[in-house]
C-alpha cells in the first residue's frame, strides 16, 4: 500500500485533490484571520487552559502548563504564527511546493488545536495529511515540487563539506 501511494501516478492525482482541498482549508482559515480585523488567540488559549480542570478534562495538564507558561504570555506571537502559518501552509499545499514540509507544519497545528480541546475539522485534516506525509515526493508530483525538488537536489552541496566539481571537457 505504501509503495502504491509513493510511486503511482494515479495516487499522485488523488493526492493532488487531497492536497488542494487541505490547502484551501488552511488558506481560507488564515486569510479570514488576517483580514478579519485583528485575530487574537488569547481567548482561545485561556479557554483551553480552563478546560484542563474538572473530572473529565478536555485538555491534558502538561499541555495546559505549556499554554499557561509559554503561549499565553506570548499570545501576540502565537496569534501571528497561527494566522500566517495557516495562510502559508495553504498556499504551499495548493501550489504543491515544499509539500511535505507544509503538510508537517499543518499537522503540527492540527495537533496543537486538538490538544487544546478543539475537534472541529482537525481530526479529518490529520487523517488526510497522514496520506500526504506517507506519500512523500509523490504528493507534490503534480505541483511545483516536480521542478523545485530536483533543482534543489542538483544544486545542494554534498555532505562531507566538499561540493562535487564538474569538469568541462572541451574537444
Amino acid at each position: 500500500m505504501i509503495k502504491l501511494i509513493r510511486n503511482s501516478s494515479i495516487a499522485a492525482g488523488i493526492l493532488t485533490f487531497l492536497r488542494v482541498y487541505l490547502g484551501y482549508q488552511w488558506l481560507t482559515g488564515g486569510w479570514g484571520k488576517i483580514t478579519g480585523g485583528g485575530f487574537d488567540a488569547t481567548g482561545f488559549i485561556q479557554g483551553a487552559i480552563s478546560s484542563a480542570g474538572g473530572d473529565h478534562p478536555a485538555v491534558q495538564g502538561w499541555w495546559a502548563t505549556f499554554l499557561e507558561t509559554v503561549a499565553l504570555p506570548n499570545a501576540g506571537l502565537f496569534s501571528f504564527m497561527v494566522m500566517w502559518g495557516e495562510l502559508l501552509v495553504g498556499i504551499a499545499l495548493i501550489l504543491g511546493i515544499f509539500t511535505n514540509f507544509a503538510a508537517l507544519m499543518g499537522i503540527t497545528m492540527n495537533f496543537a488545536f486538538l490538544f487544546s480541546g478543539t475537534v472541529s475539522t482537525n481530526a479529518q485534516m490529520v487523517l488526510l495529511t497522514v496520506f500526504i506525509l506517507v506519500a512523500g515526493y509523490n504528493a507534490g508530483k503534480f505541483g511545483l515540487d516536480r521542478w523545485v525538488i530536483p533543482f534543489l537536489k542538483n544544486h545542494t552541496p554534498r555532505r562531507g563539506g566538499k561540493k562535487q566539481k564538474k569538469e568541462l571537457i572541451v574537444a
